[in-house]
């Protein structure tokens, strides 16, 4: 039988023409996802009913809320000439007029610009380190905001974070000539040692010398004006920039042969993790200065921040060992099969595939800690909650509370939501390519 006999066979192509309307698009999305089943029908009809009664309830009371108040007893007379008083209106005139409270505390009004500034000039310094496309050069930010952000925001004679700094360039240098004559080990050892005796025995006179020579400094501000998010916000980032580094140690050290190391890391760590936040926080109020020389003032945002960074290093130490726990046991031996020293290893190959892996972890514990900074409330420093606490108890907006809660979980929300975002744009741009 030949082909011509065959009438299922066409003889011409058809013209391209439009995939249905309900396999593209909006359509599409909306059928497989809300209505792909019966019971995802109903579910979502059900959702749909639940936004629209939120909404219709929240709305009004949030964007019809009063602004111009001058305290709540005013709020309510507008809202009972206005909308009667069956109906709740949010008083966002608290927002207004004790928004500074809320941002910088107790700071002096006329310094406000230092702790801006601060703020500026440390994410100006994180951006070589975040994003490593940027230019090497600008390290030397990133080496340099620290000791200006503490400056700026305390304040006082600018030779107290020099004499500071030169403390890590002596760790530096003692790090590279006691790797090169001696070892890798011997040169972590002598960049913490050495360092710890320059602060201890040379520092304090080194800074005194250079400020009776030449004063050079701004207004000081003592720690006690500091609160609301710029508290937080200083605990929180000094914890997270110090916990890293120290946290990745503690994991190498865990892993360590040597026993001495390994057991002082196995002890910090499950001592640091077995116990609260809020009890170390109290014992950095009030033990940490028995521990430290007779007459020493050891100022308690400094020690805050100190305890905060030891609880979180401890826990980023666990994240960063599963990530070591978590490569193949090839990737040690490739290490080992190029001729790299242990050093080496953990550098080049090792902690950089670990680090990868514990991205999520490690972000968690960071979202976790920020957070956590509003427990230096029960220790009497005034974080955004005690602003709060504070405000409310004033004669015009006592009785507030749902305004300022949701001012300070805004604020919360967009600090956390933004290292989670980040988070997920390292993991993509880290992710392998599969061909």
């Amino acid at each position: 039988m030949s082909d011509t006999n065959v009438s299922y066979v066409r003889k011409e192509m058809l013209a391209e023409a439009a995939p249905p309307v309900s396999e593209i698009g909006p359509v599409r999305w909306v059928r497989e996802n809300l209505f792909s089943s019966p019971l995802n029908a109903i579910l979502t009809i059900i959702s749909l009913y639940v936004i629209y009664w939120v909404v219709g309830h929240v709305a009004p009371w949030t964007i019809g809320g009063i602004w111009g108040a001058s305290s709540l007893t005013e709020c309510r007379e507008i809202r009972d000439a206005t909308v009667g008083s069956d109906h709740g209106i949010a008083c966002w005139s608290v927002l207004s007029h004790r928004w500074h409270q809320l941002l910088f505390g107790y700071y002096p009004s006329h310094l406000y610009w230092r702790p801006v500034l601060a703020l500026l000039l440390f994410l100006a310094g994180l951006v070589p380190v975040l994003y490593p496309d940027t230019s090497r050069k600008l390290l030397i930010v990133s080496a340099i905001a620290p000791f200006a952000c503490f400056w700026l925001l305390w304040g006082g004679s600018v030779w107290l974070p020099v004499s500071t700094a030169l403390g890590f360039v002596v760790g530096y240098f003692a790090f590279g000539l006691a790797t090169r004559l001696i070892s890798p080990l011997a040169g972590i050892l002598a960049a913490i040692i050495l360092p710890l005796l320059y602060w201890y025995f040379i520092a304090g006179d080194l800074y005194a010398a250079l400020a009776d020579t030449v004063p050079l400094g701004i207004e000081f501000v003592q720690s006690r004006d500091f609160g609301g998010f710029m508290l937080s916000v200083v605990i929180g980032l000094s914890a997270i920039v110090l916990s890293l580094p120290l946290g990745i140690l503690l994991a190498l050290a865990r892993q360590s042969d040597l026993f001495i190391i390994k057991t002082f890391a196995v002890v910090f760590i499950e001592v640091i993790r077995g116990v609260p936040l809020i009890v170390w926080l109290f014992t950095a109020q009030l033990l940490l200065n028995y521990f430290l020389p007779p007459g020493t003032n050891f100022d308690l945002t400094l020690r805050v921040i100190i305890m905060v960074t030891l609880f979180s290093a401890a826990y980023i130490a666990e994240v960063v060992r599963g990530g070591l726990a978590a490569l193949p046991k090839g990737q040690y031996e490739g290490a080992d099969s190029l001729g790299l020293n242990y050093w080496q290893s953990m550098r080049l190959i090792i902690l950089p595939q670990a680090l990868k892996i514990s991205i999520p972890g490690i972000v968690n514990t960071f979202i976790g800690l920020f957070k956590d900074t509003t427990l230096v409330v029960f220790i009497g420093l005034f974080d955004p909650l005690g602003i709060a606490s504070a405000v409310r108890a004033t004669t015009e907006w006592n009785g507030i509370y749902w305004e300022l809660f949701i001012f300070i979980g805004v604020m919360f929300f967009i600090a956390c939501f933004s290292m989670g975002r980040y988070s997920l744009q390292l993991e993509k741009k880290l992710q392998r390519e599969h061909r």
